[in-house]
């Protein structure tokens, strides 16, 4: 006869501990950036520091750096000041590099993450805004510029109209997706149309939600082609002039 504590090894032992998902931290260079085209890949990420057009400025300079990766979640920061000149000076942003290329019929959500902050010096002229272009083709030449700001400080989106006071007149108002209030702006940047959606008031410092939506509702209302591809898709915050540091504590973009 077996004794019970031979049994007892043959009875296979189960864990009580529920398995856990884990999000590792991935090493990640964390080098400041502050050439013209300086960039890093992390993961499924770039960040650019993209001064594209800094020699419209009288003086100025930006440093871009990763801070951390956790999972599919990056923190990212910038500083920058800008002064004199005209027109946009750089568009420091972290860069999607998974799921793009794909026809926008094909795509069902974007869901994203993030949660930015902004200190300034004095009066800046800037917007944060997650940057989409669109193309015929796969990697072809850009066809449309969507536009989804978060933030406008002092600042204005391409539109083809304006008003005596100098302002953009948006061609829809009070759009509401993913739980605010948007208007949307169209004109033509000389390359391609650009569609910008501004929020109808204040700042959204933490987004979670879809951005996929944005895209539809051009399908739907604006004639965008669903045939079209999504062949960029970036988040990051466009400086004219001013002095600031922005800083991304957490930032996450998926295509499906």
């Amino acid at each position: 006869m077996f004794s019970l504590s031979l049994l007892l090894l043959c009875v296979p032992l189960v864990s009580s501990t529920p398995h856990m998902h884990k999000h590792y931290v991935r090493t990640v260079d964390t080098a400041p950036l502050s050439g013209q085209y300086d960039s890093i890949n992390v993961g499924r990420y770039s960040l650019l520091n993209n001064l594209w057009g800094e020699n419209g400025a009288a003086s100025g300079s930006q440093t871009s750096q990763i801070t951390s990766m956790k999972g599919s979640t990056i923190a990212w920061k910038t500083n920058w000041t800008w002064t004199g000149g005209y027109g946009v000076k750089s568009f420091a942003n972290i860069q999607l590099n998974t799921g793009i290329n794909q026809q926008l019929s094909t795509i069902s959500k974007m869901p994203s993450t993030w949660r930015w902050s902004q200190s300034d010096t004095g009066a800046v002229v800037a917007d944060v805004a997650y940057d989409l272009f669109t193309s015929d083709t796969p990697g072809g030449s850009n066809k449309n510029e969507i536009m989804i700001w978060l933030a406008n400080f002092n600042s204005g989106p391409i539109a083809a109209q304006y008003n005596a006071a100098g302002h953009a007149v948006p061609i829809s108002k009070n759009i509401s997706i993913e739980g605010h209030k948007w208007n949307l702006y169209s004109g033509s940047n000389g390359y391609n149309q650009v569609y910008s959606f501004l929020l109808t008031n204040g700042t959204v410092k933490s987004f979670q939600g879809d951005i996929y939506p944005f895209l539809s509702h051009l399908i739907d209302n604006e004639g965008m082609s669903s045939s079209q591809y999504l062949t960029t898709a970036q988040a990051g915050t466009e400086a004219t002039s001013g002095t600031a540091k922005f800083t991304t504590s957490a930032y996450s973009l998926t295509i499906n």
